[in-house]
């Protein structure tokens, strides 16, 4: 298995794993205020591993493109926690996870309309299944 399969895998788990433990952390509180709470200790972890991993020197090659990008990512993760946050606090993680899934279709449209990636029949089948499965869920 190459070394990305198997990071994605690990991003599978714990990403699932994030979903419960954020629903246990959100009793009592606002969904706005504990993903304040959270947002705050992804900062310092991921502050953190970055000291302990990233070279000194790849700092010096940081672009206004890198930034930019890597700004506009962080902007639409943040929107994207907010509403999950708020979908996870009044419904049901499981519901909520499995409709977020959904944004793997948005990912392949994405990704082909902007990167160029090749979309083949197993992504294309997958994707439909993917569909298929958020008709499904959201009728449930």
């Amino acid at each position: 298995m190459e070394r990305w399969i198997a990071y994605a895998f690990i991003s599978m788990a714990f990403a699932g794993f994030t979903s419960v433990i954020a629903k246990l952390g959100l009793t009592g509180i606002s969904s706005d205020l504990g993903l304040a709470i959270r947002t705050c200790f992804v900062f310092v972890f991921v502050l953190m591993f970055a000291a302990a991993v990233v070279p000194a020197a790849q700092l010096g090659a940081v672009t206004w493109q890198n930034v930019l990008w890597l700004g506009l990512s962080g902007v639409t993760t943040a929107v994207s926690w907010v509403f999950y946050y708020k979908a996870i606090k009044a419904g049901d993680v499981s519901t909520v996870a499995l409709i977020d899934k959904g944004s793997v279709i948005v990912a392949l449209l994405m990704a082909v309309w902007i990167l160029n990636e090749v979309i083949t029949p197993a992504k294309l089948i997958g994707a439909a299944l993917i569909a298929a499965g958020l008709l499904v869920i959201s009728r449930g």
